[in-house]
């Protein structure tokens, strides 16, 4: 209950944290590091599962939005998703009805980051889709920022 509390998690980031929190407690008694029980650990997230306390649909919109919010991309968001467990199928549902205007939110970045105007140089421009790919961007959004600029 103390984990949920703090934030949102995936099943499958819940259930590595309960398996290492056993792992602490058995070595801050100084016991044999007896693992806690798939069976065990299966029924206590299924129970948080049932009280809405755990849910890999919300956590998964709520972790897009969060990462879009720090000026991360769709790309680095995908990829943080999947080491958190949630299957690529939902990944790609939630990314599709998300309302986060990746072009949009790329272009800010890009403003924070190198000011207003944006650079015109070829080397420049290099730059920041060098840095905005690095961010997690598609680079269709990267270049619709310059398309934007030239109109």
């Amino acid at each position: 209950m103390r984990i949920l509390s703090q934030r949102d998690h995936s099943r499958d980031e819940l259930k590595r944290k309960l398996q290492l929190s056993g792992q602490r407690a058995a070595y801050l008694n100084q016991q044999e590091n007896v693992p806690i029980p798939d069976e065990l650990l299966e029924k206590v997230l299924d129970w948080c599962q049932e009280n809405s306390w755990l849910n890999d649909q919300r956590f998964t919109e709520r972790f897009i939005q969060s990462r879009a919010r720090k000026g991360y991309g769709p790309q680095r968001v995908r990829m943080e998703l999947q080491q958190k467990g949630i299957d690529r199928e939902a990944i790609n549902q939630a990314l599709a009805e998300t309302e986060v205007d990746w072009t949009r939110c790329a272009a800010d970045v890009a403003r924070r980051k190198f000011g207003e105007p944006l650079p015109q140089s070829w080397a420049e421009k290099s730059k920041v889709q060098r840095f905005l790919m690095s961010k997690g961007f598609m680079m269709e959004d990267i270049q619709a920022i310059f398309r934007n600029i030239d109109d």
